[in-house]
């Protein structure tokens, strides 16, 4: 199954340093992070380690080839 585009654009977040499970499905209500939504879909959450505190830019459209982080493909989608 192929993950649906929840944004084209990126969640573009202050984040504090931690583990997140970004959702690569798409189906999350909770974007950019995993709420269990991708059961059943053959998809699943990516596992981030955050080191420090910064602001980043999370993948939106769930087809970035730096997942989970943005780099530009939503501009051509």
């Amino acid at each position: 199954m192929e993950p649906i585009i929840a944004q084209k654009g990126p969640y573009v977040q202050a984040t504090e340093a931690g583990a997140y499970w970004w959702c690569a499905c798409g189906r999350s209500k909770t974007q950019p992070f995993c709420d269990g939504s991708h059961k059943g879909t053959g998809l699943g959450p990516i596992k981030t380690e955050i080191p420090a505190a910064k602001t980043i830019a999370w993948c939106g459209c769930k087809q970035s080839g730096t997942e989970p982080f943005c780099d530009g493909t939503h501009s051509r989608l």
